[in-house]
């Protein structure tokens, strides 16, 4: 039943700043990629950069496809290892295989901007940094975000939800064998107790 009062709605959360910087960041990534090609095309000709272009889908394709037979191999002789009871230990080449398909990603993707940070990737000292600081980066949102459980987190998104209205209910099963349902068999409890 409604009653005509108009419902206040609630105020829209903050924007995160992801949200806001990311389309601007990628638009002025692809200008500026745009340009660069152009001045490589003024500079020398068009054949040039279709060289550039192909020899960059080729080589990141080659990666990809490398960085992804070593990872393949590595989950085959652990899950070798472990079904022979065997513990896994760690391997000393067996990290960074993301972080190679990253940049051979990277490569594919036309331009020369995003070629040479997906040449920066391939070198594993650049690797080994990036991963350094993935992993603290990770470890930092992850204790920030550590307090409560999840039955906390899905019980605060139902709250903060603007139009998350509760309706309360009251389930009724008919069960083989049971009476019929216009045979009464006393007064019905209330719905919200």
């Amino acid at each position: 039943m409604t009653t005509g009062a108009q419902t206040p709605y609630p105020a829209r959360p903050r924007r995160s700043r992801l949200r806001t910087f990311l389309p601007l960041g990628v638009a002025a990534w692809l200008v500026l990629e745009i340009w660069l090609l152009t001045l490589v095309a003024g500079a020398s000709n068009g054949l040039v950069v279709l060289l550039v272009l192909v020899a960059g889908v080729v080589l990141g394709s080659v990666v990809i496809k490398r960085a992804g037979r070593r990872a393949f191999k590595n989950l085959t002789e652990t899950l070798q290892q472990q079904q022979g009871g065997v513990l896994s230990e760690a391997r000393p080449n067996s990290e960074g295989n993301g972080l190679t398909m990253l940049g051979g990603l990277l490569l594919i993707v036309p331009g020369v901007i995003s070629d040479a940070v997906g040449l920066l990737l391939l070198v594993p000292p650049v690797q080994k940094a990036v991963s350094r600081y993935a992993e603290r980066t990770f470890d930092r949102k992850l204790r920030e975000a550590a307090g409560g459980s999840l039955g906390d987190a899905f019980r605060q998104a139902r709250i903060h939800r603007p139009d998350g209205k509760v309706v309360q209910g009251e389930v009724v099963r008919d069960e083989p064998g049971s009476a019929p349902e216009h045979t009464s068999q006393g007064p019905r409890p209330p719905l919200s107790r």
